[in-house]
């Protein structure tokens, strides 16, 4: 079974960002393979901070660093702050990144996408959001970028992302993590051969 974690880099409750999370949970269920999908809750995950993690770390964040660890793609979806990601973000890829040695994003595919009310779709937050994941030494699945501009405006009357055509770019994305996992897969399998 193909486990995915989805990852929303903004708290609101009515984020633009979790409704193109909740739209892909939506698309990976439509396909054929056998899925999990799970959603990451970043805002209860505390402030880094290496002398804690050296001492003791939280549940929140042994049970990020264990979801992430069991996940084979991970999609992220941020708003920009400031032409960056959200700090909530940045902390908890800072945990998932840690203990050295350890990281749990090490080697998994992980599709970025944004989205914001704004016109641009929050895609400044992007380059900083794929350094981090490099740096991670994630493999970020190629795709051309997804970033919704006017969000809020693609929400039906319950809070879903169900306009077609972000419907379409949020499935080619989907469609682009899946052909991600499977060429990692044969890389894997050939050098375990």
């Amino acid at each position: 079974m193909i486990k995915v974690v989805l990852i929303s880099g903004s708290l609101r409750r009515g984020s633009v960002n979790s409704a193109a999370l909740r739209a892909v949970r939506r698309i990976v269920g439509e396909r054929r393979e056998p899925t999990e999908v799970v959603s990451l809750p970043i805002g209860r995950i505390p402030f880094y901070d290496g002398d804690f993690e050296y001492a003791r770390t939280t549940a929140a964040v042994r049970a990020a660093r264990s979801l992430v660890a069991a996940a084979d793609a991970l999609v992220i979806s941020t708003p920009s702050y400031n032409g960056a990601v959200p700090g909530v973000l940045k902390n908890a890829l800072d945990w998932l990144s840690r203990p050295d040695g350890a990281c749990a994003l090490s080697g998994k595919a992980v599709a970025v996408l944004s989205a914001s009310p704004g016109g641009r779709g929050a895609i400044d937050a992007q380059p900083a959001l794929m350094d981090l994941l490099d740096a991670c030494e994630a493999v970020v699945v190629e795709h051309p970028p997804v970033a919704i501009a006017r969000a809020h405006e693609r929400l039906d009357e319950s809070g879903e992302m169900t306009e077609p055509d972000a419907v379409a770019e949020l499935r080619s994305l989907v469609d682009a993590t899946f052909e991600a996992l499977r060429i990692l897969g044969e890389q894997r399998a050939s050098v375990a051969a």
